[in-house]
């Protein structure tokens, strides 16, 4: 009796056991727990923890929670200008209403990818088209991701899956016109230099020359004033002499300093010698008269 009353208690709590695991949920901090009941979506726990369902009645479905990584295949497509280009991509993405990603997508991340994959390759073939490739290779600094990223808009919204970031991981051209279109862009890049090698030369030629008209003018104006200086001067000085001439006292006296100075000019050189006739008022004045 004893030992059939021990396995009757063994079954027992395997049942319990069972049972108990079989209504616990537990959600991790990285995932969504889905509870169907009947095949249709009950509710959905998105807080970690331990919850309960109903066993036998209720499933449970997981769907990520984290950041995921979605790498495109490469693809062909044409600028505004006909030219081929081939891109590379990936997309960050994640789940941010599982209830309507259970609804459209069928819980199904496979899904979600074909989704997304369509509708990114139509964007960038869209931004793409509408931009010559000159355009398109400046752009890969940032601005061709934004664009992209404007073209999706809120698409994703229906399907509750958001676009954390776009990147075209590398752009490129086909081998056959990679070698001409390189030279091209070579060839404008030395017309542009060419361009502002010009208008730098032009600029600094009109610098020199209005710094040439102002020299010009300064010295002019400089000129001007050291003439009037000068016609001062000597009108200043012929006032002095007038003056001084004015005053009979001082006549013979400046008379005389004046014939010395002319006699020291006239004997400068190699000849010393000064032949003055008897009435030169020099003579006059070494004879005493």
């Amino acid at each position: 009796m004893k030992k059939k009353f021990s396995i009757i208690i063994i079954i027992i709590a395997v049942i319990a056991l069972f049972g108990s695991l079989s209504c616990t949920v537990v959600t991790c901090e990285n995932e969504y727990k889905l509870i169907r009941q009947f095949g249709k979506v009950d509710h959905v726990e998105t807080e970690a923890g331990l919850s309960f369902k109903i066993p036998f009645i209720q499933s449970v479905d997981t769907l990520p929670k984290e950041i995921l990584v979605y790498d495109l295949e490469p693809s062909d497509v044409i600028t505004q200008d006909k030219k081929a280009m081939i891109t590379d991509s990936y997309v960050l993405w994640k789940i941010t209403n599982p209830l309507r990603f259970a609804q459209t997508l069928n819980n199904s991340i496979g899904n979600a990818e074909s989704r997304i994959d369509t509708v990114i390759y139509n964007s960038i073939k869209n931004v793409i088209s509408s931009m010559t490739q000159e355009q398109v290779i400046s752009g890969r600094d940032g601005e061709l991701d934004d664009a992209i990223i404007s073209n999706i808009g809120n698409t994703f919204d229906q399907y509750g899956i958001e676009m954390v970031t776009i990147e075209i991981k590398q752009l490129d051209l086909p081998s056959d016109n990679k070698a001409a279109v390189y030279e091209r862009m070579i060839s404008e890049r030395g017309n542009i230099a060419a361009t502002y090698i010009a208008e730098g030369e032009s600029e600094a030629q009109k610098i020199k020359n209005t710094t040439d008209k102002e020299v010009t003018i300064m010295l002019s104006e400089a000129d001007k004033q050291a003439e009037i200086l000068k016609a001062e001067g000597e009108a200043e000085y012929m006032k002095i002499l007038s003056e001084a001439y004015a005053d009979e006292s001082r006549t013979d006296f400046y008379s005389f300093v004046r014939s010395l100075d002319a006699l020291k000019e006239s004997v400068k050189g190699e000849n010393k010698t000064v032949i003055l006739s008897e009435d030169s008022p020099i003579a006059q004045i070494f004879n005493g008269q």
